[in-house]
């Protein structure tokens, strides 16, 4: 069964001023759109076909790059479209923020370390705040279209909060302002979607 682009929560405009407008069309239309047909390019006719994104990405042989940059290019940006709200911004709650502030002293140590992973990736990829099972987080980063879910990224852990450092991200709006970027991106974040994500897979 074929992967579908999955469609936003919002519209297009819904996050400006953060998140401009025609950025999003494009980023949605053109670059997820692209990696889901890629995808199912790449498995059509292998044992692959009828698998979960997930199973794929976690038993990924990572030599297949095909299925690696467009798999992880799928599940990225699925998950990226859903951390994001015009309704965000703000800090995390209950279990989510006790696991934040187990880990890093506070929101703010944890915005610093985001922050640095997102803003310290050379050329293109992601930062993500990842739950291992017990529910301990982790920020970390990794290139391209990788993800933690993948084996040997040294990231470990399931992904709930990621961001895209792609230049097609954000260079409409900022140029090569990422440190700008970034920051903006912590007022559209879905917290309550976040710590949704987190429950489910800690």
């Amino acid at each position: 069964m074929a992967f579908e682009l999955p469609k936003l929560p919002y519209a297009y405009e819904a996050l400006e001023p953060h998140v401009d407008a025609r950025t999003m069309e494009i980023h949605h239309t053109k670059h997820h759109n692209g990696y889901t047909n890629n995808l199912n390019a790449a498995i059509a006719g292998t044992d692959l076909e009828n698998k979960s994104i997930e199973d794929i990405l976690t038993n990924l042989d990572m030599k297949n790059m095909a299925v690696r940059n467009n798999g992880g290019g799928f599940l990225n940006h699925a998950l990226f479209w859903e951390v994001m709200s015009p309704n965000g911004g703000g800090t995390p709650s209950g279990g989510l923020a006790a696991a934040i502030n187990d880990a890093y002293g506070s929101f703010e140590a944890f915005k610093e370390k985001f922050s640095s992973a997102a803003g310290t990736r050379f050329g293109s990829g992601w930062a993500w705040l990842c739950v291992h099972g017990g529910g301990k987080v982790e920020v970390c980063s990794t290139p391209n279209q990788d993800n933690s879910l993948m084996p040997n990224t040294g990231c470990g852990g399931h992904p709930i909060l990621g961001l895209d450092v792609w230049e097609h991200a954000y260079y409409l709006n900022y140029q090569n302002r990422r440190p700008d970027y970034i920051n903006a991106f912590f007022n559209v974040i879905n917290w309550d979607r976040v710590a949704e994500f987190y429950a489910a897979n800690k």
